[in-house]
């Protein structure tokens, strides 16, 4: 196994990340896979409290002697936040279920924007972290994020964090908080976890076959996943790259990789190899958004690229995937970015270098991505969480 060092605190992490979101059905497979990646390297086990039955399942292994040899990665779900005494009920439930006395990275999941960390400070969520750390109950305190760049870059700078995760793959490499904000993040000294290297399974199956033959063509075979991970791997500034891994082939195939790859290891063929999927799979893009944010920011406070990211997404991941992903990086958030906020004053359209016509496009965004089901959703969330 290849391993990466926490800048912060000279923790040897294993380059890949064992996901439990999603774990096999059969808990007796699950083990297995746990105890095979425990011992062929994998020290990172990234869970939260919101997965079904994950933290509970983790915990019951771990305890069978390999808690000591991993990392628990949890996470904190503000939403379910309304009052201070919230925070110590779901951190007990989380250790009562873990069987552990201490989170190693512990998470503030899906950390929106900066107006929700202002209203956990107001909740005192400072008192809260400072105390578990003298106890020594959280070893490092950190965030993930599913959104744009520029309210990403906010929020690194808007605490003292020990660790941030997003979503990072060689077709998001300009969307979300992309390269720019993993350069962003690692030149601050964070260590960066990385989720859905593979879109969940959509870079690697049910693909245009052109995608296909180019693998095939490929001066050494791989495959599609393979292919993807080394990517990520190829970048320094990653520390761990989580995969949800659901079956013991998986698991195998993923360590076998991540004992192989390294960073800066890329030649210019393999470049080339993914400048043509990415324009491959760009051709299904309907909208020809690089994610350059030279638009922004908006007046209305939409953010376009985003906007454009999760309706392009419609062809790659199918209309419910990319409807659901629109919503919660537009919507759950104290203030929404929609796409329905555009007053259509152009300002936008003068610094795009793609020339699209931004305002026609925003307007066939509302329309596809803010149908009648759109509002009472968003009211329901935003309800739900008291934004």
């Amino acid at each position: 196994m290849n391993y990466r060092i926490n800048p912060k605190n000279g923790d040897k992490l294993s380059a890949l990340g064992f996901g439990c979101m999603r774990f096999a059905k059969d808990e007796n497979e699950v083990e297995k896979q746990i105890i095979y990646a425990i011992e062929n390297g994998v020290n990172y086990f990234d869970t939260a409290y919101i997965y079904p039955k994950s933290e509970a399942i983790l915990g019951r292994v771990l305890a069978k002697g390999y808690r000591d040899r991993v990392k628990i990665a949890t996470k904190m779900p503000p939403y379910l936040v309304k009052k201070y005494e919230d925070l110590d009920k779901i951190f007990n439930a989380e250790l009562e279920r873990l069987q552990t006395d201490h989170i190693d990275y512990y998470f503030l999941h899906m950390l929106t924007d900066v107006n929700i960390w202002t209203r956990l400070l107001n909740l005192g969520i400072l008192k809260w972290i400072e105390e578990k750390k003298l106890a020594g109950q959280i070893i490092n305190i950190g965030f993930s994020y599913h959104g744009g760049r520029d309210e990403f870059k906010k929020l690194v700078d808007i605490f003292d964090w020990e660790f941030c995760m997003i979503q990072y793959n060689f077709l998001d490499e300009n969307k979300q908080a992309g390269k720019e904000g993993l350069e962003y993040a690692a030149a601050k000294g964070l260590p960066v976890m990385i989720m859905e290297p593979l879109r969940g399974g959509k870079l690697v199956t049910n693909l245009p076959k052109e995608v296909y033959q180019v693998w095939d063509q490929a001066y050494v075979k791989r495959s599609p996943a393979e292919w993807a991970f080394r990517w990520i791997w190829n970048h320094p500034e990653v520390t761990v790259v989580l995969s949800g891994m659901n079956s013991q082939a998986m698991v195998e195939e993923n360590i076998r990789v991540a004992s192989q790859a390294e960073a800066n290891a890329f030649t210019a063929a393999d470049f080339e190899l993914f400048k043509r999927v990415t324009q491959i799979l760009s051709e299904k893009i309907k909208i020809p958004c690089t994610g350059c944010n030279y638009c922004m920011p908006c007046p209305r406070g939409v953010d376009i690229p985003t906007c454009f990211s999760t309706y392009n997404d419609r062809e790659i991941e199918g209309k419910t995937a990319a409807l659901s992903k629109y919503i919660m990086q537009t919507s759950v958030k104290s203030q929404t970015s929609n796409a329905s906020l555009c007053s259509k004053c152009g300002k936008c359209e003068s610094h795009c270098p793609q020339n699209i016509k931004i305002r026609d496009e925003l307007v066939t965004v509302t329309k596809t991505m803010e149908g009648f089901y759109y509002k009472p959703t968003r009211l329901l969330i935003k309800q739900f969480m008291r934004l």
